[in-house]
């Protein structure tokens, strides 16, 4: 909501509280004000200028030579190029030195050949947007009114000395979507009076009812329906004021009767809409729900497509608005029309937001209604607009109000204590002070020893249950007078369980390590489902009932066909060297049809592309392999402490490269899986080679593992010892490793693979891997016969578990 200052000085006493001041209280008060907006962006040196002569100019065909008298004496010559200038015109002049938006100031300048000192200029040249101007100078200068003084300030003929509040509301306080509910707002806040609009209808002896017939079918859609006729209006421009006024609220001025409807509904709530009466088609008015399939064109001529649950007004035969939501072109008025129906309706908010969102038309309107507007105002507001109507378009007011009320108009009494209230805000406030506080608000109310009762006003459809009074009291009385106090009672601090830690930890590990998350739709299409997920988990997937598209219309088994679609996505924006991670949940479940809810399990998945290492000086450059997303996830087990319960085996799995794929186990049990894609499937998705990893976290996480065990740091050499073992090239090497650590015993501290060799030296069928053993005793230096003695014991193990000889 746009809340201009200046206008809400029509309503309540501000004059001693600026517009900042203001906005401040109002935030405290619990309604928050985002921004002050000055409408002056900056401006000086502009005046209202009136243009004495205009010429075309001789080299140049678009450009004009105006005399334009400033109210300083001699005319000043000014180019201008605007199509719309002419003779006689009253508008704004920028003199030399003027400063306009943007700091941009106005010089002596010579177009054509033509001396110009100052410019003529169009209202967005003054900082308004192009969709708030009217239509008539959209495209060219602004034009005063005849009645404005040559040499005055045209900001505030245009009102660009106020300033605009902007206030974020909360659904709930749907009363502050007008000037005057917020005039009550901040009359409360600043314990002053409102002073409410007093529309003067003097009617004519002609009865409105001769006129039309009102007919209500969809009652529980339209409780309340009012029409005003007013005949013999004149169309034409709104007066300034109204403009400016309509145009600081965001809102695009088009003629005096339309823009009356667009006031009111900034002034009081209440949208309005404005038929010509001549162009119905009938004397009748028929409220009633929409036939399926029924056309209509509305004002921005759209065909809209109905149905039945959308509430339309017609004429007795066709409809002519969709109610609460938008006009229709068969009844819109023009510049010749001259009688008009007003409409003043209270409509059902359910039923408005369904067509509004049916037809993707949101308007001003339209929004008030879904949040309720107040049913006693509608009348006010037609009488109200009735009266501008003959004040600024002439014309008449036929006698009497069409009318059908259907309105429940039962009062909502809430009741709450004294007592109450200082329990729940931990206050002291008295009696006397409750009092006051719902006499600023303007609530109606009985006291009885500290006991209120309270009659909600029409205005706040917020107002409910005892906890809403305490809510306004609280307010009110001001946050911050509201004593911090800590809670009475046992509690338990809150803090994280063991799994969340090491969830936390292997974030930070992740991204430590150079890792970014991504967080990626739940919902797949159903090939991608089945693509890369866990075939150890026996699991079916999951179809909803009533997807939003194909794409999006399957649970997902596994997280890696999205961490893919976003390589891809920022691989074709020239974004080649990434890591992504992601830890979120996979929907498992044994039956496609299952009622019961799937089983939610929270994965790991990565991907990784492009140059792991990139160092341009040095002429360094490493690309992403196997080995280091193998390095990364050995990293992740060596901080939750899995290292010796994970074990890495040569695997084969669909979508990923079969030379290139591992199988990870948590002691003998699948967990995971590693490898690159598959080259089809990266030329399917058009980018480099890509490396991926998916665990169960869950079960990772879930592992009870032995708390950290520091030693402390040798005081004593070291012995390592290379060996070359000749095996079949069928065996692992994993395997040989695991042999060696087996064997070398408490001595044997760390066993790494260096090289491995296959060639014509070897016999055919064999390979050669080098292994560095390193033996080393915390207690004592070892001697060689230790060593030794170990040493052996390693290699008659191999010898015997898998056929290795030394290699020669």
């Amino acid at each position: 909501m746009l809340v201009s200052y200046n206008w809400l000085k029509d309503y309540v006493d501000i004059n001693d509280v600026s517009a900042e001041e203001l906005a401040d209280k109002i935030t405290k008060s619990g309604i928050e004000v985002e921004a002050v907006e000055l409408l002056n962006k900056g401006i000086s040196g502009i005046v209202v200028g009136h243009v004495l002569e205009c010429q075309k100019h001789p080299a140049a065909d678009k450009l004009n030579i105006c005399q334009v008298d400033i109210g300083e004496g001699e005319p000043q010559q000014i180019i201008c190029g605007a199509p719309n200038i002419a003779a006689g015109q009253k508008v704004i002049v920028a003199k030399v030195g003027a400063v306009l938006p943007g700091n941009f100031k106005i010089k002596k300048a010579k177009l054509r050949g033509e001396a110009s000192n100052g410019m003529i200029c169009s209202l967005q040249e003054l900082g308004i947007e192009t969709k708030f101007v009217p239509k008539e100078f959209a495209e060219g200068i602004f034009v005063f009114p005849d009645n404005v003084e040559i040499g005055s300030d045209p900001l505030e003929h245009l009102n660009l000395t106020d300033k605009v509040l902007e206030l974020s509301l909360t659904p709930n306080r749907a009363d502050a979507l007008s000037m005057i509910g917020v005039a009550y707002e901040v009359a409360a806040i600043l314990g002053r009076d409102v002073k409410l609009p007093t529309p003067v209808v003097n009617e004519s002896n002609q009865k409105a009812a001769d006129y039309i017939k009102l007919t209500i079918d969809a009652k529980e859609d339209n409780p309340y329906y009012a029409a005003r006729v007013v005949k013999g209006v004149k169309i034409g421009p709104s007066p300034l004021w109204m403009q400016m006024r309509l145009m600081a609220a965001g809102i695009r001025p088009i003629s005096n009767v339309v823009d009356i409807t667009n006031y009111i509904l900034i002034e009081y709530g209440q949208p309005l809409h404005a038929f010509d009466y001549d162009r119905l088609g009938s004397k009748e008015i028929l409220v009633r729900r929409a036939k399926e399939g029924e056309n209509f064109v509305t004002l921005d001529n759209q065909e809209r497509t109905l149905k039945n649950d959308h509430l339309v007004i017609t004429n007795g035969i066709e409809p002519v608005a969709l109610a609460g939501v938008m006009g229709g072109a068969n009844s819109e008025v023009h510049n010749d029309t001259v009688n008009v129906l007003i409409e003043s309706a209270v409509f059902n908010g359910q039923t408005i937001r369904t067509a509004s969102k049916d037809h993707g038309l949101r308007s001003e309107a339209s929004a008030r209604f879904e949040k309720g507007v107040d049913p006693l105002r509608a009348k006010q507001a037609a009488d109200r607009a009735a009266a501008l109507m003959v004040e600024l378009a002439g014309g008449e007011i036929l006698a009497g109000v069409v009318e059908a009320d259907y309105l429940d108009r039962t009062s909502i009494n809430v009741s709450v204590t004294t007592d109450r209230i200082n329990n729940v805000l931990g206050t002291n406030i008295t009696t006397n002070e409750v009092a006051q506080i719902f006499t600023r608000l303007q609530f109606d109310f009985t006291e009885d020893n500290g006991s209120f009762t309270v009659t909600a006003p029409s205005r706040r459809r917020d107002i409910v249950i005892s906890e809403d009074l305490i809510e306004e009291v609280a307010r009110l009385y001001g946050y911050d007078y509201i004593p911090t106090t800590l809670p009475i009672g046992d509690s338990t601090p809150g803090k994280l369980s063991p799994y969340q830690e090491k969830r936390r930890k292997v974030r930070r590990y992740l991204e430590g390590a150079g890792l970014f998350e991504a967080v990626t739709y739940s919902l797949t299409s159903s090939e991608k489902a089945v693509s890369y997920w866990d075939e150890a988990t026996e699991a079916t997937p999951i179809r909803l009932a009533m997807p939003m598209s194909e794409e999006r219309g399957t649970l997902r088994l596994s997280l890696i066909p999205h961490l893919l679609e976003a390589i891809a996505h920022n691989s074709a924006r020239q974004l080649d060297n990434l890591a992504l991670y992601e830890i979120s949940k996979v929907y498992l479940s044994e039956n496609e049809i299952d009622t019961q809810l799937p089983i939610e399990r929270e994965n790991l998945a990565g991907a990784v592309t492009g140059l792991w290492h990139s160092h341009l000086w040095q002429g360094e450059k490493k690309p992403v392999d196997f080995y280091v997303v193998k390095g990364i996830i050995e990293g992740l087990f060596a901080v939750l402490g899995l290292e010796n319960v994970v074990a890495f085996e040569q695997g084969k799995k669909e979508g990923l490269h079969p030379g290139r794929t591992a199988i990870i186990k948590l002691e003998d049990e699948y967990v995971g899986f590693i490898g690159q894609v598959h080259p089809d499937q990266q030329k399917a998705l058009d980018i480099h080679a890509t490396y991926v990893f998916e665990l169960n976290l869950e079960k990772l996480l879930h592992v009870n593992v032995e708390g950290v065990k520091y030693e402390a740091i040798p005081r004593y050499p070291s012995v390592t010892r290379d060996i070359a073992l000749v095996v079949d090239q069928q065996v692992v090497a994993g395997t040989v490793q695991a042999a060696i650590k087996e064997a070398g015993g408490k001595l044997l501290k760390e066993v790494s693979i260096f090289d491995l060799y296959q060639g014509e030296h070897l016999e055919k069928g064999k390979k050669s891997i080098a292994f560095s053993l390193r033996y080393f005793d915390p207690e004592k230096t070892l001697t060689d016969e230790e060593v030794t003695k170990a040493h052996d014991r390693v290699l008659k193990a191999v010898e015997e578990q898998l056929g290795a000889t030394l290699r020669g």
